[in-house]
């Protein structure tokens, strides 16, 4: 079936932060937000999960207060990210109709790289990829930093390290991450951006990259 598509020009655009554990997303996305709203451009800020409550379930889980198995977590992110796109309230499809940009905090490059090495790689990559209901990013900016920097980073920051929170398993997802990229070249737009330096010289580059969607 044919994936989700807006048919209006003026729409905002979908603009997708990835990473691992670490990375600076959190801090990236708000100065990304920043940049655009100097722009003149209306932003929205979101993430996955989400605050809905298949998004609580997987949140429980993710800091290992519930313990559900890798296809468990799969499935609930596609039921998760469905209700992102398309609810009639605040989802993405509604917020880009209304002309806002829409910066995403995660989506379904993680659920391919994460979940995506502990089950089935293809039928994670069919629930995903081929839901009509899930959109293609606009851009997705995959922040790149060593897991030693991301651990790091964490040990400092987090009062509760999830799951997926150690250095082995983050080197783990990185190279998975790579292997997702390659295999949507020819379909997703992807801009991989080093995030070991300053905030700000990383906040350039995003925004370089953001810019040629714009």
């Amino acid at each position: 079936m044919e994936k989700l598509k807006l048919a209006s020009e003026n729409r905002g655009r979908f603009i997708v932060m990835e990473g691992i554990d670490g990375s600076g997303k959190t801090t990236q996305i708000k100065m990304l937000a920043k940049k655009l709203a100097e722009c003149g451009r209306k932003t929205y800020i979101t993430a996955e999960p989400t605050q809905s409550v298949t998004g609580g379930l997987l949140r429980d889980a993710l800091c290992g207060y519930t313990k559900r198995t890798a296809c468990e977590l799969a499935a609930l992110f596609v039921i998760d990210r469905i209700n992102h796109n398309v609810n009639p309230a605040n989802g993405i499809k509604k917020l880009l109709l209304d002309g806002f940009d829409v910066i995403c905090d995660r989506y379904y490059y993680s659920s391919l790289a994460y979940q995506g090495s502990e089950t089935d790689f293809d039928w994670v990559k069919r629930m995903n990829i081929d839901c009509p209901e899930i959109m293609t990013p606009d851009i997705c900016i995959f922040l790149d930093a060593s897991p030693d920097l991301c651990i790091e980073r964490i040990s400092g920051e987090r009062a509760v390290v999830e799951i997926y929170e150690k250095k082995a398993t983050l080197e783990r997802f990185r190279e998975r991450y790579f292997q997702v990229f390659d295999m949507l070249k020819d379909t997703d737009n992807i801009a991989v951006v080093s995030s070991e330096s300053s905030a700000e010289a990383t906040a350039d580059r995003v925004f370089a990259a953001v810019k040629t969607i714009l």
